[in-house]
């Protein structure tokens, strides 16, 4: 594969994981293992963290740096991402207003099939860990359950979202969006992407810097020493926040929808239809790119 071709595919990752993170219940990182790029991230980004890898810098060895931390698969994803970020976050906001059903469907449908995918990838399942699932599921459940509160527009706080935030970029199961959700600030940092609100944008950035590399080390060790439980907890993280995205599941949503859509209530065989359609669509998408991920693996 030449390296232009992995760029632009690694860049079409990075996309998937942001437009994820941009709905709320939708996890980037869920993204990151369909497509086979989730433990390039968590090297990549441990890399950063090694006092050998900032020696190289400091030391004039960019070359020795950049290929440390695999800068040009980090960038490409990082393209990706923000692209993505700023070309999807309008959309994603119209389409949740509007048609609520359908995209919570259609999400549906991407996270129980990612669910199977990484069930798959897990091999010699003991008793043990069948409690760690349920672990996992309970922790989501309970993340997922939780209400929006009021907290403050400050600069500082909008620091703190996005280091909780971006930490689940690379965490299965939960969506960046959602601990926004869960903390009152989806709606501000959505209106400040579209807004090109500097001052907010930035503070974002650097709390997510700050936030993704302190999380990484710890996710690393974490893959070093009991890679099987965790990825088997992350399952269960991922089964959990099928609660979220459940379709029917906010009515206060749903009535906001059918009043911006003129009032007109759907008919309900419809509705179920679309909402399975929709589903099924998730499904496939994480099918094809399950085998694209895979392809691009081997072929690695």
């Amino acid at each position: 594969m030449t390296s232009t071709r992995r760029f632009f595919i690694t860049a079409l990752k990075g996309f998937g994981m942001g437009a994820a993170n941009v709905v709320p219940g939708v996890s980037g990182g869920t993204i990151a293992l369909l497509t086979g790029i989730y433990q390039d991230i968590i090297n990549s980004l441990n890399s950063l963290t090694e006092k050998c890898t900032w020696k190289s810098l400091f030391g004039g060895r960019l070359g020795e740096f950049w290929k440390c931390v695999n800068g040009n698969f980090l960038l490409a994803l990082l393209v990706g991402v923000i692209i993505s970020i700023f070309s999807l976050a309008k959309l994603m906001t119209w389409l949740l207003a509007y048609y609520p059903i359908l995209t919570w469907a259609f999400f549906f449908g991407l996270i129980l099939a990612s669910a199977f995918s990484m069930f798959r990838d897990i091999r010699d399942w003991k008793f043990s860990d069948v409690l760690f699932v349920l672990c996992g599921a309970g922790l989501g459940v309970a993340v997922c359950t939780l209400s929006p509160t009021s907290t403050p527009d400050d600069l500082w706080f909008i620091f703190v979202c996005g280091a909780l935030a971006i930490c689940t970029m690379i965490l299965p199961g939960i969506s960046g969006s959602f601990i926004l959700l869960i903390l009152g600030k989806y709606d501000y940092i959505m209106q400040a992407v579209t807004d090109l609100n500097i001052p907010v944008l930035l503070a974002m950035a650097l709390g997510c810097l700050v936030g993704i590399l302190a999380f990484s080390k710890f996710l690393h060790w974490l893959l070093g020493k009991w890679e099987k439980q965790t990825m088997i907890v992350l399952l269960g993280f991922v089964i959990g926040s099928l609660i979220k995205v459940w379709p029917w599941y906010d009515h206060e949503v749903l009535m906001q929808a059918q009043m911006l859509r003129g009032g007109a209530a759907d008919v309900l065989d419809l509705q179920i239809l679309g909402a399975v359609l929709c589903c099924v669509a998730g499904v496939a998408l994480v099918v094809v790119l399950d085998v694209l991920g895979r392809k691009s693996s081997k072929s690695a």
